[in-house]
């Protein structure tokens, strides 16, 4: 056990973990049909739908990276989310109607109203594939710094957290993830409030004399105006890239519609999205400012953990937050932070869980031999829940074998992207398209997308030569244009062929 923790620290935990169990399957009871389990009866209120999909999207490897980034230099960062706002906004007007003109189970859904089944299954697999290899990733990177604040080792890390969630995802669906997701997003915007204000206090001079630090060393520096395809970070990536990559993420890929999808109408629906657009910059920030009080403590303090080397994807910045946590903290408050983490974790692996099972579900199963009865799909889909749990444990485990194997994993998410958004799009607006069409254009998108991965350019400057590759900002918009150019092409390639067929 970790020498840290003492009694109490434990007592925080464990009642956490226990508590937000029996919260989940409290609220996930009563489960009769696929419409309860997948759409939580589409009696859940807006504003809980809307704290949920911020903890969707907030994973602990969020909490514990975006400090690291403004603790390895700045907060940069925050341009990024102009865009995570604006996409919301977009969406809220232009696709909540089309999510909720009916009762439909995903995004993909939309593809079969318009281009029959082999554009939904192309769609749903894009999904699936690329879900389950990130969100197994996460596991993996997310159990190292728990392995040290908790003293356990990397499987029981990984199990830990993975079966946890199954627990009351297999119990209450998605109610339950919903409502636990919102009690979870309130602890670690709880946490990330206490390190603001607590950090301070162990610094001479106070909060002034920190931002005074921080901003002579110029952590705190933000806007960046210089036009760039590679890191760093820029105004354009956030408003431009970061504006299509959120329309990918929160309109074509079931991790964030599914919460959408069960808003009771319109109206919620635009509610929702409105909320976690005010939420989310507010948060990110918070954390980012964490980073950059951390960097300013530990100008003048030593760190008592020395710092892990990098590994499998997460740089030794990562564990700077876990190790404040451990060392810094008074006890109580220490379990408390703790548990900021644990439920940051839970939550990403809930939502993963119930948004596989829905689409491996209503979108394979149901949505082609849809003649069993409810109590069929609804068994399976609790059993494809489990199944999905294990997969993300096993990828999980798996990943600690391979270097920077968190890299590879979301810029293989970034890959399908834009071939996702590019053929919502299409299925939505584009009234004289083809299915061939658009599964060609994700696929060349796919395609695409791996080849520009892969490139890299050189650049001399004063006598040394550097190399860039493209930066993941700007995946899902190339990706997203690929998809569009090739499935017009394709289409009217096959017009005077093919008139008048789908």
């Amino acid at each position: 056990m970790n020498q840290y923790f003492n009694l109490a620290d434990w007592l925080v935990i464990f009642a956490y973990l226990g508590g937000i169990i029996v919260l989940g399957m409290w609220f996930g009871k009563d489960q009769h049909n696929t419409r309860d389990y997948f759409l939580g009866s589409k009696n859940i209120p807006w504003w809980g739908i809307g704290l949920s999909i911020v903890a969707a999207e907030t994973s602990a490897l969020t909490i514990i990276g975006v400090p690291a980034i403004a603790y390895g230099g700045n907060i940069a960062f925050i341009q990024m989310i102009i865009g995570y706002v604006i996409a919301r906004l977009i969406l809220a007007v232009v696709m909540v109607p089309h999510y909720l003109k009916g009762e439909i189970y995903s995004p993909y859904q939309l593809f079969a109203d318009r281009l029959g089944a082999g554009a939904r299954q192309t769609a749903g697999a894009f999904f699936l594939i690329s879900e389950t290899l990130a969100a197994g990733v996460r596991v993996y990177v997310v159990s190292i710094p728990i392995q040290l604040m908790l003293g356990i080792g990397v499987m029981p890390s990984i199990v830990l957290f993975v079966v946890l969630s199954l627990i009351y995802t297999y119990v209450g669906g998605v109610k339950a993830v919903i409502w636990t997701d919102a009690v979870q997003f309130g602890l670690f915007l709880i946490g990330g409030l206490f390190a603001v204000f607590y950090i301070p206090t162990l610094v001479d001079g106070g909060f002034s004399s920190v931002m005074s630090q921080a901003t002579q060393a110029g952590k705190l520096h933000w806007f960046n105006p210089g036009f760039g395809l590679d890191a760093p970070f820029n105004i354009w990536m956030g408003v431009i890239g970061g504006t299509v990559l959120v329309m990918s993420s929160h309109g074509a890929e079931q991790l964030i519609v599914q919460r959408v999808l069960a808003c009771r109408n319109v109206s919620d629906g635009r509610k929702a999205l409105v909320l976690s657009a005010v939420m989310i910059f507010p948060l990110f920030l918070i954390f980012l400012i964490v980073g950059v009080m951390l960097w300013v403590f530990y100008q003048g303090h030593g760190f008592k953990i020395p710092l892990p080397e990098s590994q499998a994807g997460i740089k030794a910045n990562d564990f700077v937050f876990p190790i404040f946590m451990m060392t810094e903290v008074p006890h109580v408050l220490k379990g408390f932070l703790i548990v900021a983490i644990l439920s940051a974790a839970m939550s990403s692996v809930s939502s993963a869980l119930t948004s596989l099972a829905s689409v491996s579900t209503m979108d394979f199963v149901k949505g082609q031999h849809g003649s069993r009865s409810e109590a069929y799909y609804l068994k399976f889909s609790k059993y494809s829940t489990v199944v999905w749990a294990v997969l993300l444990i096993f990828i999980g485990y798996l990943s600690r074998e391979v270097k920077f194997v968190l890299n590879a994993a979301f810029t293989l998410r970034g890959l399908t992207s834009g071939a996702l958004l590019g053929g919502l799009m299409l299925a939505v607006f584009w009234k004289r398209g083809r299915a061939v069409s658009v599964i060609i254009g994700m696929l060349a998108s796919l395609v695409c997308m791996i080849a520009l991965s892969q490139y890299s350019w050189s650049i001399e400057v004063a006598g040394k030569t550097e190399t860039h590759k493209l930066f993941w900002p700007w995946f899902t918009l190339i990706g997203t244009i690929v998809t569009l150019t090739v499935a017009w092409l394709v289409n009217l390639m096959a017009a005077p062929k093919a008139e008048g067929a789908i």
